[in-house]
């Protein structure tokens, strides 16, 4: 079975994200996943709109999301990622489609963040698994 993925990567944190994205590809090729396009974006919070353009793609069978929320001295950080993942679930329902979810926070310190690039391959498999059982 040939596994075709697309990353939707956030910018905000890029220092972190670009680890996971480099983890992430080299996960999927582990599990024999190919990933056919990566689209970046400014933050968690704008990712749907890149997922809903992967997921209406007919050469893509899932899609894996990879962000880190650092948490501020606001509660941002939880808005953020609520209501992102929210819509994300939402999207995977739409579109039938494994929509998984990389995202590390809220309420994490960079340095929590730091410790957990390694998200993107448990995103990775996520997406490989359910599309196996589906």
């Amino acid at each position: 079975m040939s596994m075709k993925l697309g990353f939707v990567v956030a910018e905000f944190n890029r220092d972190l994200t670009y680890q996971m994205e480099l983890l992430g590809k080299e996960h999927a090729q582990f599990l024999g996943a190919d990933v056919v396009e990566v689209i970046l974006v400014p933050g968690v919070y704008d990712m749907p709109i890149a997922i809903k353009k992967l997921c209406s793609r007919d050469d893509i069978d899932a899609v894996v999301t990879l962000g880190m929320v650092i948490e501020g001295s606001t509660d941002h950080d939880e808005i953020v990622v609520q209501h992102a993942s929210r819509k994300i679930m939402d999207l995977s329902l739409e579109f039938n489609k494994p929509v998984s979810f990389g995202v590390a926070g809220p309420g994490m310190t960079r340095m929590e963040a730091h410790q957990r690039v390694d998200y993107a391959k448990r995103a990775v498999e996520s997406a490989v698994k359910l599309l196996k059982r589906l």
